[in-house]
């Protein structure tokens, strides 16, 4: 495309030439502007008609915006439809953790009592829905009672929390009572003297037997009865190697007439752990661990402890030959 342009009959003619392209960018450039005008003056008024309410355009106006506000406002409401719920079934499987809570602190030997020592809050009966959206409630109203819900929720949770550690804490204390309770056989095999009076084999008079005796072979492991602190370790004139074990609330087991000690004075020692081994050291009169149990100092008939332990098999087990001498 060619453009003459010509003043005078007498001076040049210009000419001027155009590409496709170059007639592209020219309208372009034309046009960009133009537009960018139109954009403001357009944004100009509708800004100035919805501020001094002219008849037709402020309405539509309002009508877009109002619109706009309706959309956020649905979505918004269904979204917190759906946090309500989740949030109602976290607070269902709460109380169901609350119930298996006071359960197993009943199982654990705890008190209501100290249940409601850690309590934020005192309990009592409650139902109903967690947010009642089916309401015609405002959307920042419904968010509150969400957010609030939350909160009480989140205090729960916390004190339940406390809680599981208090019954696991308890848990733990009845665990290592019942570790440190005699309630072990030292010695797998037959019980031969029970506790009680009988003929004592040296003065042949009628005489209380403080314990129990395992006849067992020389050099056969003898085990602890619970778990404990050794109390002393050495020899006795009347029970030659003696090993004495500390249980704690004034129990003390004794194993005595032992060939070989492997537990010190001093040593930490856990239910079934090896500690010495039987032999024929003391009074007696044959290879044999005479086993004792002492409450405050006072000897106890080892057999009511060891009764409380099941059976290890077949007619020959402490649990049956105890048994038999009750």
């Amino acid at each position: 495309m060619q453009i003459l342009i010509t003043t005078s009959a007498l001076s040049r003619t210009r000419v001027l030439q155009f590409t496709p392209v170059t007639l592209v960018l020219a309208l372009l450039a034309l046009a960009l502007p133009t537009m960018m005008l139109s954009l403001m003056l357009y944004h100009a008024v509708v800004l100035k008609a919805a501020h001094e309410h002219w008849p037709v355009i402020s309405q539509a106006v309002r009508y877009v915006e109002q619109q706009e506000f309706a959309q956020r406002d649905r979505y918004m409401r269904e979204n917190l439809d759906a946090m309500a719920a989740k949030v109602g079934d976290l607070q269902a499987k709460l109380m169901r953790l609350e119930a298996v809570s006071e359960r197993v602190a009943g199982m654990a030997g705890m008190k209501p009592d100290e249940l409601k020592k850690i309590e934020a809050e005192p309990k009592g009966a409650s139902g109903g829905p967690l947010v009642s959206m089916l309401d015609d409630k405002p959307t920042s109203r419904i968010l509150q009672e969400l957010n609030e819900h939350m909160g009480h929720l989140q205090a729960s949770s916390e004190r339940d929390a406390d809680v599981f550690t208090l019954i696991e804490s308890h848990l733990f204390e009845k665990r290592l009572e019942a570790l440190m309770v005699p309630s072990s056989a030292p010695v797998i095999g037959p019980v031969g003297s029970g506790f009680g009076f009988r003929t004592d084999p040296f003065t042949h008079r009628p005489a209380l037997h403080t314990g129990l005796d395992f006849p067992a072979d020389p050099g056969t492991s003898i085990m602890a009865a619970a778990g404990g602190v050794v109390l002393s370790a050495g020899p006795h004139p009347q029970y030659g190697q003696l090993v004495e074990l500390d249980h704690g609330n004034g129990l003390v087991t004794r194993y005595a007439h032992t060939s070989r000690m492997l537990a010190k004075q001093g040593d930490l020692v856990k239910r079934g752990q090896k500690i010495a081994e039987v032999g024929n050291t003391g009074r007696s009169t044959g290879p044999h661990l005479h086993f004792e149990v002492l409450v405050e100092g006072v000897q106890q008939n080892p057999a009511k402890f060891l009764a409380s332990q099941p059976p290890a098999g077949g007619p020959g087990s402490p649990k049956s030959n105890i048994a038999s001498i009750k």
